[in-house]
């Protein structure tokens, strides 16, 4: 899964180098949270969330065969 987003992260940034997620397990949830350059922040998040909500969107389907519930978070 991460591997997933990294490669949908790094093809939209200018600044692919910076990009870092960190994973968190709880005993019934996976939490991504994703760190990248403050000049790729709106590239990432979008207009109206509009490219956070698909990223979102294609990393919950991707992880829909697992038993957990995955998040994804977005940081600076």
């Amino acid at each position: 899964m991460r591997q997933l987003i990294h490669t949908i992260v790094t093809s939209l940034v200018d600044h692919p180098e910076a990009v870092e997620i960190a994973a968190k397990e709880d005993d019934q949830s996976i939490t991504y949270t994703l760190s990248v350059h403050k000049d790729d922040m709106g590239k990432v998040i979008g207009k109206q969330g509009r490219v956070a909500k698909a990223i979102r969107t294609v990393i919950y389907a991707a992880g829909s065969t697992q038993q957990k519930k995955i998040y994804l978070e977005i940081s600076e």
